[in-house]
């Protein structure tokens, strides 16, 4: 590595905030979950499941879904919803929620939950997959 190289990634971990926790939270403040990495785990810590690629499998392994895109199909390969922009349908197309920002709302407009950290993808995958 170079003396440039080093002195920017020592700048750059230094200005860098830590990692803020990745959990799910219900309209009433209760811990619903957290994601490590891409492993999913239920309020009590154990292993709802995982993501790998596009593929959800639950804790023993057995796919559950994949998200390709902006379509949300179940293990056989149905389609069971898809995403536009922030809105989250069901495959018969009804509206079933919506995130805006670290917030969950269904789709009657009522929060249903909160994000710390997750990514769009991983809130996704929660909705569809872990609530």
């Amino acid at each position: 590595m170079t003396p440039h190289l080093i002195t920017a990634l020592l700048v750059w971990s230094l200005l860098m905030p830590t990692a803020v926790a990745q959990r799910m939270f219900d309209s009433s403040g209760r811990a619903l979950g957290r994601v490590d990495a891409e492993r999913f785990y239920n309020g009590s810590g154990q292993q709802l499941g995982r993501v790998d690629g596009e593929r959800i499998y639950d804790a023993a392994g057995r796919q559950l879904g994949r998200i390709d895109g902006t379509r949300v199909y179940s293990a056989s390969g149905s389609p069971i919803g898809r995403i536009d922009g922030e809105r989250l349908y069901s495959a018969s197309g009804s509206l079933m929620g919506r995130i805006d920002g670290d917030r969950l709302y269904d789709a009657s407009g009522r929060p249903i939950g909160r994000a710390d950290g997750l990514r769009r993808t991983q809130m996704i995958v929660f909705f569809y997959f872990f609530m």
